[in-house]
């Protein structure tokens, strides 16, 4: 049996409008193995939350579209379960806390009632007091009082109302679990709280999670493993140890390090990465961050680099890291 619990192979999805195409994911190829922790990293409008969205299948309707690639959950090819199969698998096998809790919830509905639906949805033979017993649990767990389940979102700060929503997608035990930028709203402090809850009960449910977020330092906090991801593509990936202590590096990771301000060192100012990610209506022929690079070569404004093996966990999607006879064969 495969250690991974989600694969990706290939994945290309569009969004069409009546003015443009956009190429939102170019190329996509990704693996979680069960039971770990994967650190999603980029700028915004990179593809992570393109990619969440597309492993949910909630692409939006009649404008998003998988227009090639596969999704593997398990020996479960997603991109070919009916939508009615697929009801069934968000929750129970794969679960999203989506980036806003105002908006994640729904303002007419108690708490309570919001995570019991989704009980009530995957086990729709059980009883009213089991349902309402595990509605409690789950609050104790996120650590709320499970009495405040009769109140209503607006009543609940943004730190509580983004532990209900973990509640929520935790509900059912799902095996994997998206987390986009679950802390994005949250002061520092609730912001801690908020990932070492969520690291501890993906622990207790031996479940496995994808990170999307900007934060480099809650990658090294809780990841394994992280991808850094650019203009629809995975350009790096690799063990968090070697992200964050390996020599080598794509010249975007090392513009993403350099942007981290440094508390040893006195500036004036952060030091940015040059440059505007790519239109995504009409992207370059060659490296999507060759405009960008301060190492540029000739080769990388026509030919797309491929994923080069750093070492067994590490991979660079990158020209400079192309051997020499590799260059040769491709010549």
């Amino acid at each position: 049996m495969s250690e991974n619990l989600l694969e990706i192979k290939n994945l290309h999805v569009t969004y069409k409008t009546d003015d443009d195409e956009i190429f939102a994911l170019n190329g996509v190829d990704l693996k979680v193995r069960k039971g770990e922790t994967l650190g999603l990293v980029g700028e915004t409008g990179a593809g992570k939350t393109t990619m969440a969205l597309s492993i949910m299948r909630l692409l939006p309707d009649r404008v998003g579209f998988v227009t090639q690639g596969e999704i593997f959950l398990e020996d479960v090819n997603l991109m070919k379960v009916t939508e009615a199969d697929m009801r069934l698998l968000r929750g129970q096998d794969v679960s999203m806390i989506f980036q806003d809790p105002m908006t994640s919830l729904n303002p007419i509905h108690t708490v309570g009632h919001q995570i019991a639906e989704v009980l009530f949805l995957h086990y729709p033979n059980a009883a009213a007091d089991e349902i309402e017993r595990k509605v409690d649990d789950m609050m104790a767990m996120v650590g709320i009082p499970a009495e405040r389940k009769a109140e209503y979102p607006h009543q609940f700060s943004g730190g509580m109302k983004q532990r209900i929503v973990i509640a929520i997608a935790l509900a059912c035990n799902p095996k994997l679990l998206l987390a986009d930028e679950p802390t994005t709203a949250l002061d520092v402090t609730i912001q801690a709280q908020v990932l070492k809850m969520m690291n501890e009960l993906k622990d207790s449910f031996n479940a496995s999670m994808i990170l999307i977020t900007h934060d480099l330092g809650v990658v090294a906090q809780i990841c394994d493993s992280v991808a850094i991801m650019y203009a629809g593509e995975i350009i790096e990936v690799g063990a968090a140890v070697d992200i964050f202590e390996s020599e080598s590096h794509h010249p975007y990771t090392i513009g993403l390090f350099g942007a981290i301000p440094d508390m040893t060192k006195k500036t004036r100012r952060l030091n940015p990465i040059d440059g505007l990610m790519p239109d995504p209506t009409s992207l370059p022929p060659g490296c999507r961050f060759a405009e960008r690079c301060p190492h540029r070569r000739e080769v990388c404004s026509s030919e797309r680099p491929d994923m080069m093996p750093m070492s067994a966990t590490h991979g660079i999607k990158c020209h400079l890291f192309k051997s020499d006879e590799q260059r040769g064969a491709a010549q």
